[in-house]
């Protein structure tokens, strides 16, 4: 089936505001999510964007004229929608964000019942079909309701991790002027944190640029305030806080890889009985924590729709991709950029030890490239770089596997490439055990065969 309307992506609705996305269309989606789902309470929440509320108000309207009772949250982040659907018992969530994306877009994540994820082909693909068609099947008279759930989310958080196993870190937070500075307002009371608190002020202007830490740009301001005075850790949000990005006490920005490998270690130095999901784009360092703390390590797709499906059947613990989506069973299998923060700060209570200690150990063993992009003319493109790259290195007698694009393993080196399912862009990886001279040398050597010089 073909695609009807732009907005419609692979896991959400995201497109620009008017022209692909606007209060028609998200009336729309309100009545083919009813008709489709057939839930008969869906909560429905905003970050900070300005046409969130306007968005927010035609989608409860094509729910309740679709005979779904709603219930708004108001402005909240996308982790407060899947605790609010899954913890008040709701049938369903819709959350109104688009990310990291320009300050002209919105989109829409949803959820069904248990925050259950809606993707292309777990309902997606019919909702768009409906919407685009509009011929209502269910048509009712909902009602309307508010829910603070904040003081409720506060104490699920807590619930995960205590403010008794923290110690008084001091700690940078920076929210970006997204969404998550409102919730940290309600968080940080219960914690024994001294807190510099940095662009809290929700602004769906973006005074700062969009709050999006994985690029260098927006981690400047950071960075600056780290290294004018002491803090233990820092910690910054994107605008709608599902992923959060960690530096070290001396402004040092930590990818994500390492994240992966240091919450798997905070979980398992209690309890070594757990499972672990990663993702194959860099693994070494993970498995190593893994296979040392005594947990079990199981390998998936990389994509929220793909790890909370594996981690459902596996019964894992925890999730993590380098890219900072973090999944947690005590989440309902589901991202979280709170649940994270506390999690490291409660490892760097436990052990006594520094945030750059605890990571220098690991990019020491098992230095990585991070996430190195290059465009392309065409999507088309990438498939013709895969299948070179795989017959030289798969002809030096690495190992291939393709569970997620292409990944070919050394003794003492590997990498993973893989085509954006979204852009003409290809992603390169490479990590290696222990020798940087290495990762930088076979990062250039690929970097030139992908680009075809």
């Amino acid at each position: 089936m073909g695609k009807y309307l732009a907005a419609f992506k692979a896991y959400d609705v995201r497109g620009k505001v008017p022209s692909e996305l606007n209060p028609e269309l998200a009336y729309r989606i309100g009545r083919a999510y009813a008709d489709s789902i057939k839930p008969k309470t869906v909560c429905v929440g905003y970050d900070i964007r300005l046409s969130g509320p306007e968005l927010c108000e035609a989608i409860s309207r094509g729910l309740n004229d679709g005979g779904v009772d709603v219930i708004e949250l108001g402005m909240v982040g996308t982790e407060m929608v899947y605790f609010a659907t899954a913890h008040y018992g709701y049938d369903g969530g819709v959350m109104i964000t688009a990310s990291h994306n320009p300050a002209d877009y919105n989109g829409l994540k949803m959820v069904r019942a248990e925050s259950r994820p809606i993707s292309g082909d777990t309902g997606l693909n019919d909702i768009e079909k409906r919407a685009f068609e509009q011929n209502w099947e269910q048509t009712g008279s909902g009602t309307r309701s508010h829910q603070d759930c904040y003081a409720d989310f506060v104490q699920h958080l807590l619930s995960i991790v205590p403010a008794s196993d923290l110690k008084p870190l001091t700690v940078l937070c920076d929210a970006g002027n997204g969404a998550s500075g409102v919730a940290l307002e309600a968080l940080l009371p219960h914690l024994p944190f001294k807190v510099t608190k940095r662009l809290f002020e929700p602004d769906g202007h973006f005074p700062n640029g969009v709050p999006n830490p994985i690029l260098e740009g927006q981690r400047a301001g950071t960075i600056k305030d780290l290294k004018a005075s002491h803090h233990d850790f820092g910690v910054a949000w994107d605008g709608d806080y599902d992923r959060c990005f960690f530096f070290d006490e001396h402004g040092n920005f930590i990818e994500g890889y390492y994240i992966v490998g240091l919450l798997a270690q905070a979980l398992l130095v209690d309890d070594p009985n757990q499972t672990i999901v990663y993702d194959p784009r860099l693994m070494w360092n993970t498995l190593e924590i893994v296979e040392k703390l005594g947990g079990r390590a199981v390998i998936c797709k990389s994509g929220h729709a793909f790890i909370k499906e594996k981690m459902r059947a596996e019964d894992a613990s925890y999730g993590g991709e380098m890219s900072a989506h973090h999944y947690f069973k005590q989440h309902w299998y589901c991202d979280s950029g709170m649940i994270p923060f506390l999690l490291v700060a409660r490892l760097v209570s436990k052990t006594g030890r520094s945030l750059g200690d605890l990571v220098g150990e690991m990019i020491s063993r098992y230095p990585c490239s991070g996430e190195v992009n290059t465009d392309l003319p065409s999507v088309e493109v990438a498939a013709a770089i895969l299948e070179k790259v795989e017959a030289h290195y798969g002809s030096m007698g690495g190992k291939i596997d393709k569970i997620d694009g292409l990944s070919i393993d050394f003794a003492d080196w590997r990498f993973n490439l893989r085509a954006s399912n979204t852009e003409p862009v290809i992603r390169l990886n490479v990590e290696t055990r222990g020798d940087h001279a290495l990762m930088e040398a076979k990062t250039r050597e690929l970097k030139q065969m992908i680009e075809g010089k």
